[in-house]
């Protein structure tokens, strides 16, 4: 099929029939059907080779001597960190099992060869992420040959392969003089040389063919070399020169950090040095070229800069067409669950195809598993007009519950309701299957998700065997056992099995679940990739509907309530009959004079009716306005208000002189889309018009408006408002968009005195400077802003932020706790922590020792108040101690915040016995 495939094939026809001729209007303003782009009809599995099937225990050390050190083979089936023996042959022999449950693609983990064992890191590469040749299959999985095999027999049974690729980094090989993992140097302390000694910003260069050369002795904050084992370890041989890395040490995920810092020391690439952007698409054009493969995920992509991304994905999406690849398709991996601007900034702004949807899986958790309010699926789904542009929208993305990273659907549903029966949990992992199946995008079954499969959490604890596991940490004794942080947490849903058996059950009712829910969109195309429109939404648990079209309307209701619920669904059929074709409930319904679909829906239950007649046919299109805001930045959200109760799709262009541009078309209300305007200069004039297409191929144009580029924003990061701080305060800014020749200059005023400057910086993303505080009194108060230069004698400035200084050392902290203080304790790490305050065991949690007006407390004796200390609340004995209040890791400094204020399943950390949203404290 074309790349631009657009619309429904049988919307096309059936708009084709007999249409009048379309309204004369500027040829530049052709109006079309909402894109259907490479892939929106796919049904994904995702696999992990090493933990799906062992089809040759040749292969199970890869080659290397036995053990679980340095250079050996790092295979143990017994400890959930290393590899199991899975392959690809044993893939291969269960691809009819994979088929079966309506799998169209599958997608690998990464299988190139990775470096088996990291010793600072307890593990082996089974997962994959730790790769040092890049131009072969890890020989733990196979040869380059099993995967010619794989491909041709996934091929041959109608399934695409889809490999999961890796362009931030390498293995761990690269040591630093200075010591092992060192922490994070940023670019303002410690700035890149060029091998002269010249100071210079790599974001002056990012996207060019050119770069300054470089040194391993003046050029980065840390001095980089490769052992003398494993100096040429690297494939191609490219990746060995150590100036190809930014080796600046690890991140902390956050701020600049996040793009050029070490993940957990593994060897972080400079993906602004052209060497490396073409080195990347060279290596990926030979895996297209070799092995046919039909697509990539892309790993930690918004960790890597846009520049590689504007020039990798088209490159490689071009050469997979010159290989006659025409669907070839490439979507990122953006760990972010609630921003639509940066999830779709990476599709919009970088040329990306797609990115998997995070904000779905968040939504669908709350909906399927905890029962929150429907509304927050209607907005979910309304705001899906972030991903529309000229050439991608939300149609396209992979849409997932569970994965390797956060853990698997069945956790999140029985975490979510604690003492629920076996029947319930299965209910739910339907309810939350179902929506993923009858909404846009395409859905991904994470392996052993249709065995139900569970887990005690995300990373190794949902990578459990489909083969019969030999490791105790995927058992499911209630007992702990030594190494066992998961124990009672591996019963599958639906069965009596664990990940200790063989899970290759065509017969488990979720496998079967999933097979009829691939039939039923494969007999009824429009329920995968018609358009979506929203319908019924509440402010409480209850029905979530929407419709779907081809000619037909069809109405998807979902009930995540415990008792059956109903509602009257607005339709475009008056007096419409509809015919159930899945789920339970009356064989046929009748629509009302005012277009409405009575509809009941059993408790935890999904079913789709599907109108007997065709939309009726348009005799003329709606009128249409448009309303842009007068000025804005990086997004401008353009809107089209149509004057009709039909199925229409609207194209929306823009132009700045010269011809219009389609910048892309919405095919539900409400119509919009957000422009991408981070690259025009501020004060450019945009001109905006849009053309309704309606189901007869009618077509009317709007009046033009116009928007203005407004100047970039400018915002404070550091520090914080209220911030208690002391000697080198860094005080930070971001801009919005971001332009790597922007300049800021920070400035300060002391006690309400007159601003001076601090210092300026020109190295983006991330503005920084250092303010030397440490002669100013004890309880001054010093007010700091950031000065934007984003053109010669125009600024911005952003809003104040006021700290206080504290000279004196803090030498008590205090963890207040609303909640059940004798069902939880503290787990206490960090280094800011007096001896023998940090927690000895995991089964013995610190307790709450105190008690004030707000509930419990603990006080914690400090070293180094400027140190952030961590913090775990959870079971203690007889509770689970691997029972968490909130399952995440929380920190906070003690210099900014000595008393800290928590609530039991409230993750947010707040500064102020209100606990509320006027003192929330970040990590």
């Amino acid at each position: 099929m074309s790349a631009r495939r657009s619309g429904l094939a049988v919307l096309l026809a059936a708009l084709a029939v007999g249409a009048p001729p379309a309204v004369a209007h500027d040829h530049d303003l052709d109006a079309h059907p909402s894109l259907r782009t490479a892939v929106t009809d796919q049904n994904f599995y995702f696999v992990m080779a090493d933990r799906f099937a062992n089809g040759s225990a040749a292969n199970d050390h890869g080659g290397l001597p036995p053990g679980k050190g340095a250079g050996q083979s790092g295979f143990d089936p017994t400890g959930k960190g290393w590899y199991h023996g899975g392959d690809l042959q044993g893939l291969i022999g269960k691809l009819d099992y994979v088929k079966g449950m309506g799998t169209t693609a599958i997608w690998l983990t990464p299988s190139f060869k990775n470096k088996a064992v990291q010793p600072e890191d307890n593990s082996a590469g089974y997962h994959g992420y730790w790769i040092t040749d890049f131009t072969q299959i890890d020989p733990h999985l196979g040869s380059n040959a099993d995967l010619r095999a794989l491909v041709d027999a996934a091929h041959r049974r109608g399934i695409k392969v889809y490999f999961d690729i890796i362009t931030n980094h390498t293995a761990d090989v690269i040591k630093y003089r200075e010591g092992a993992r060192m922490p994070y140097r940023s670019k303002d302390q410690t700035p890149y040389k060029t091998a002269a000694g010249t100071v210079f910003d790599d974001r002056d260069y990012a996207g060019t063919n050119a770069f300054p050369p470089l040194s391993v002795t003046t050029s980065f904050p840390y001095q980089p070399f490769v052992p003398d084992a494993e100096r040429t370890v690297k494939v191609p041989a490219w990746l060995n020169d150590v100036t190809l890395y930014h080796n600046r040490g690890d991140t902390t995920f956050t701020g600049e950090d996040s793009l050029y810092g070490d993940f957990f020391g593994l060897d972080d690439l400079f993906t602004e040095h052209p060497r490396v952007v073409n080195g990347m698409v060279d290596i990926y054009k030979g895996w297209i070229r070799d092995f046919r493969i039909d697509g990539f995920r892309m790993d930690t992509m918004k960790h890597v800069n846009d520049e590689f991304w504007e020039v990798f994905a088209p490159s490689i999406e071009r050469y997979a067409r010159s290989q006659g690849i025409r669907d070839f398709y490439m979507f990122g991996e953006v760990a972010e669950d609630n921003s639509r601007p940066i999830l779709s900034h990476f599709t919009t702004h970088d040329q990306v195809q797609g990115v998997l949807d995070f904000a779905f899986q968040t939504a669908a958790m709350r909906f399927a598993a905890n029962s929150m309010q429907t509304h927050n699926l209607r907005d979910l789904f309304v705001d899906d007009d972030w991903f529309t542009d000229g050439d991608s929208n939300v149609y396209n993305l992979p849409t997932f519950l569970g994965n390797h990273d956060r853990g698997r659907v069945g956790m999140f549903v029985r975490d979510a309701n604690p003492g629920a029966s076996e029947a319930e949990l299965l209910q739910r992992d339907r309810l939350a299957h179902a929506l993923m199946y009858f909404s846009r995008g395409n859905p991904v079954i994470y392996y052993g998700d249709e065995q139900g499969f569970t887990g005690a959490g995300g990373d190794q604890d949902s990578r459990q065997n489909m083969f019969p596991s030999l490791s105790p940490q995927y058992n499911n004794l209630s007992d702990p056992i030594t190494g066992d942080d998961g124990a009672g947490k591996n019963d599958n849903l639906g069965s009596d099995e664990t990940p200790m058996d063989d899970s290759f059950d065509p017969g488990h009712p979720l496998y079967r679940e999933l097979a009829r829910l691939s039939d039923v969109t494969r007999r009824y195309p429009a329920l995968r990739n018609g358009a979506q429109q929203h319908r019924f939404s509440s402010a409480t648990a209850g029905v979530y509907a929407f419709s779907r079209f081809d000619d037909r309307e069809y109405v998807v209701a979902l009930n995540n309530a415990e008792v059956p619920a109903t509602a009257a669904v607005p339709t475009f059929m008056e007096r419409g009959d509809f015919e159930r074709v899945y789920g339970d409930g009356p064989s046929r319904l009748r629509s009302d004079r005012g277009k409405r679909l009575t509809v009941t829906v059993a408790p935890l239950s999904a079913v789709v009716y599907r109108a007997k007649d065709r939309i009726e046919r348009s005799r003329k299109a709606p009128p249409i306005s448009l309303t842009t805001p007068a000025s804005g930045y990086d997004r401008l959200e353009v809107r089209a208000d149509v004057a009709g109760d039909s199925n229409y799709a609207v194209t929306f262009f823009a132009r700045t002189g010269g011809r219009w541009q389609d910048i892309g078309t919405d095919d539900n209300a409400p119509y919009r889309v957000f422009h991408d305007v981070a690259d025009l200069t501020p004060g450019t004039r945009v001109e905006y018009r849009a053309v309704v297409l309606d189901n007869a191929r009618h077509e009317r144009e709007s009046q033009t408006a116009r928007s203005t580029v407004a100047p970039p924003a400018i915002t404070l990061e550091a520090p914080t408002e209220g911030q208690r701080v002391r000697g080198s305060v860094e005080v930070r800014a971001t801009t919005v968009p971001e332009q790597s020749y922007y300049v800021v200059a920070f400035e300060r005023s002391v006690n309400g005195g007159p601003f001076t400057r601090v210092g300026s910086d020109d190295s983006s993303p991330v503005y920084t400077v250092f303010d030397d505080t440490s002669s100013l009194p004890d309880g001054a108060r010093v007010t700091y802003r950031a000065v934007l230069t984003y053109a010669p004698g125009r600024t911005v400035t952003s809003a104040t932020r006021t700290a206080t200084i504290v000279q004196a050392r803090v030498e008590t902290a205090t963890i207040h706790y609303k909640g059940d203080a004798v069902k939880w304790g503290l787990h206490l790490f960090g280094d800011g922590l007096a001896p023998g305050e940090a927690t000895a065991e995991w089964t013995n949690p610190t307790p709450f020792n105190e008690t004030d007006a707000y509930g419990s407390l603990r006080r914690i004796r400090l070293a180094d108040d400027t140190k952030r200390i961590g913090f775990i609340v959870h079971g203690r004995p007889p509770t689970d101690p691997n029972l968490k209040d909130t399952p995440n890791d929380r920190f906070f400094t003690p210099l900014a915040t000595p008393e800290i204020w928590l609530r039991e399943g409230d993750a947010t950390i707040y500064s102020c016995a209100a606990a509320d949203a006027s003192c929330v404290v970040s990590g």
